[in-house]
């Protein structure tokens, strides 16, 4: 085989791997790279339920300890969780942190979403993705599904079920992110 044949060949192989990646990105899309704590968390979006409709986004919290709770108003375990995410905002949202409730209810349920609010007296920023964009991109798995985000924008903490966000345990993460002293919480 002449040099010529072998630079052919090892051409044609960097096409094939190129156009094989290119392929999966495309299929795959975010799975190809999964969402895990230390990475930068993607984007977010839903528009707002009380007052005019507005769509906010990730960079509305730039510089801010996000706590990202992706639900449902159907889903039981949501609902357990909910008094403790309320207890945690009233006592850190002075200091720097903002909850963010991202529902999946289907378009059309604005209705049931303020419902919702109401009856479980929540003071927190709840928006609504009908389009179900932010459980993709975070490749939520099952509902109720929660991220702690630093302010750098880094996914600090991922929860997969309800959690008691009123805990000592969780009250210490979001004290030390608020703070920007390392301690043992981020280990």
């Amino acid at each position: 085989m002449t040099a010529r044949q072998q630079w052919s060949v090892v051409l044609a192989i960097v096409a094939f791997l190129g156009v094989a990646l290119f392929a999966a990105t495309r299929l795959l899309g975010d799975e190809l790279f999964p969402v895990a704590v230390g990475m930068q968390a993607p984007p977010f979006e839903g528009t707002t339920i009380v007052g005019a409709p507005r769509v906010k986004t990730l960079a509305d919290y730039r510089g801010k300890v996000v706590l990202l709770n992706v639900w449902a108003t159907w889903c039981g375990p949501c609902r357990e969780e909910m008094p403790s995410i309320e207890k945690l905002h009233r006592e850190f949202a002075g200091q720097g942190l903002d909850v963010v409730a991202v529902s999946v209810d289907d378009a059309g349920q604005d209705s049931t979403i303020r419902a919702f609010v109401k009856e479980y007296g929540l003071t927190f920023e709840v928006l609504h993705d009908a389009e179900k964009v932010t459980p993709k991109r975070y490749q939520v798995t099952g509902y109720p599904e929660s991220f702690i985000i630093g302010r750098e924008g880094t996914i600090r903490r991922k929860v997969f079920a309800a959690a008691d966000w009123s805990s000592e345990t969780n009250r210490a993460l979001v004290r030390e992110l608020l703070s920007g002293v390392r301690t043992t919480a981020l280990r």
